[in-house]
């Protein structure tokens, strides 16, 4: 059987009147800000404490948009005898966001927890060379980041922890004992 002549014409022509009377919904940004999903990528903030300078985030970061500049320090021996040793102090950590790609590879790789997604979008600026956002900037961000959700309560413990409570659960069984291994010996 043939089609009707102008039945895709009919056919568009409803669903266009359908969406005409349908009711609009305008989200009314500046003032009403929008619910954002939980994993929301914006941003990245810097835990600055946690950063030892590394480079990994830079080496590994496909766009090059991150500059890292440190130097060497000299720190006291703790015992003496002991041996100086030398710690890396970061003196910058900037990422341009024009180059950015938001890919999170730089996240991933660090192997210290020093770099995460914040929620924050609002970073707008009017001149492209003001999107290179220096450590100040990055530090302000991470009291947006939200906090890691909760485990899951049916999950297996990790291992770290389970390691650790076996240890002080030994450790305080050891303590509890009245004679303790080689009480004898000692007199």
């Amino acid at each position: 059987m043939a089609p009707v002549p102008g039945s895709g014409l009919a056919k568009g022509l409803a669903v266009t009147l359908r969406t005409m009377t349908k009711k609009t919904v305008t989200e009314q940004y500046p003032d009403a800000q929008p619910e954002l999903p939980p994993r929301t990528r914006g941003v990245i903030g810097l835990f600055e404490e946690n950063c030892t300078v590394c480079m990994l985030c830079a080496r590994e970061c496909p766009d090059w948009c991150i500059y890292i500049d440190s130097h060497k320090e000299t720190v006291p021996a703790a015992t003496p005898g002991g041996r100086d040793r030398s710690r890396n102090v970061l003196d910058r950590f900037a990422i341009d966001f024009a180059l950015c790609m938001y890919c999170g590879i730089c996240i991933e790789v660090c192997p210290f927890d020093a770099l995460f997604w914040s929620p924050e979008f609002e970073y707008a600026e009017t001149d492209i060379r003001d999107l290179t956002h220096e450590r100040d900037k990055l530090r302000e961000w991470m009291w947006t980041v939200p906090a890691p959700p909760a485990l899951d309560p049916g999950a297996e413990e990790p291992k770290e922890l389970a390691a650790a409570r076996k240890a002080a659960d030994k450790l305080a069984a050891q303590q509890q004992e009245p004679d303790g291994p080689g009480e004898e010996d000692r007199t």
